[in-house]
């Protein structure tokens, strides 16, 4: 009865889906999309503007994972990611209703629909080291042109052949812009801020910025870029102790699984009490909560050593 119910409520929403003409797609990253509230008082606007609100949970959760598209380059996939998170949230649901367990389904849809999320933040580890290594040898290169040149436009143009993506691509637009579009140096510089989500990059450039001013300046550059081989140094230390956490978390959520059918087979009285009677779902649920709520720290813990200003 419970399958045919489910039948139903999915060719209800597909027929919805027919109905309204609207995409799997298209739907999933609207979902995904800051709630709009009502326009704010001009009161509000300014207590935002000073005291900016910083985001949390599954949206910073879901913020997180679109700046690591962006940087990769693979923004466009985010539709997809969208897609593949409304798919699992479905099967997720589809699960605890099969266990006939509904202290389960919020649990379960909401944990499965998070899992390309977390993926994505999870493997951006090995690409922001890529990337932090990639900035530590075309700022050093770039920052000792400029120390001799005393012109920034000089100093990226003749190093950008031997720069690697992603740092390479952000180069080339500061010099497509300097050179085609605007000569005014301070607001190319500021336009490359925030463009590879690296810390040390954007303290890079407003010290670069502060030297289009005063000259004498450009000894602060070199320090900044010190700090990166400081972090590749720091973060080669650490390497082991950032991955114990996973190897932890993977060791308990195995035990904790395969403790079910274990109590299935030494008594099947307690493995029913466990499936079939209230608190027995309502342990499950809790503990299928704690499992996602310990995969979200890990995911949390693993993220590679950043200065901060």
């Amino acid at each position: 009865m419970t399958l045919l119910i489910l039948i139903a409520f999915l060719t209800m929403v597909t027929g919805a889906f027919l109905v309204l003409d609207v995409s799997p797609q298209y739907f999933a990253e609207t979902l995904a999309q800051p709630i709009q509230a009502r326009k704010p008082t001009m009161r509000k606007e300014i207590r935002a503007t000073v005291q900016k609100k910083k985001l949390r949970g599954i949206r910073l959760l879901i913020k997180e994972a679109r700046d690591v598209l962006e940087i990769t380059g693979r923004s466009a996939k985010f539709g997809v990611i969208c897609l593949l998170s409304l798919a699992l949230m479905m099967l997720g649901a589809l699960l605890a209703i099969t266990m006939n367990n509904l202290f389960m389904v919020p649990v379960m849809a909401v944990g499965f629909s998070l899992l390309p999320f977390w993926y994505i933040l999870f493997t951006a580890t090995s690409f922001k080291k890529h990337l932090n290594g990639e900035l530590e040898t075309a700022l050093s290169v770039i920052t000792t042109s400029y120390l001799r040149s005393e012109s920034i436009i000089t100093a990226v143009d003749e190093n950008l052949p031997y720069l690697n993506p992603p740092v390479v691509q952000v180069l080339e637009s500061f010099l497509a812009q300097s050179k085609l579009i605007n000569s005014n140096l301070r607001s190319a510089l500021e336009r490359l801020k925030g463009k590879l989500f690296s810390k040390v990059f954007d303290e890079w450039l407003d010290a670069l910025i502060a030297c289009q001013e005063d000259k004498t300046l450009k000894t602060t550059l070199i320090p900044i870029v010190n700090k990166l081989s400081d972090m590749r140094i720091v973060a080669a230390d650490l390497d082991y102790l950032l991955y114990a956490p996973v190897k932890e978390f993977i060791t308990m959520a195995v035990l904790l699984v395969g403790n079910i059918p274990l109590i299935y087979v030494l008594n099947k009285s307690w493995f029913h009490t466990l499936v079939d009677t209230t608190p027995g779902k309502l342990i499950l649920a809790v503990c299928v909560l704690v499992i996602f709520i310990s995969t979200a720290a890990v995911v949390r813990l693993m993220k590679p050593v950043e200065y901060k200003r």
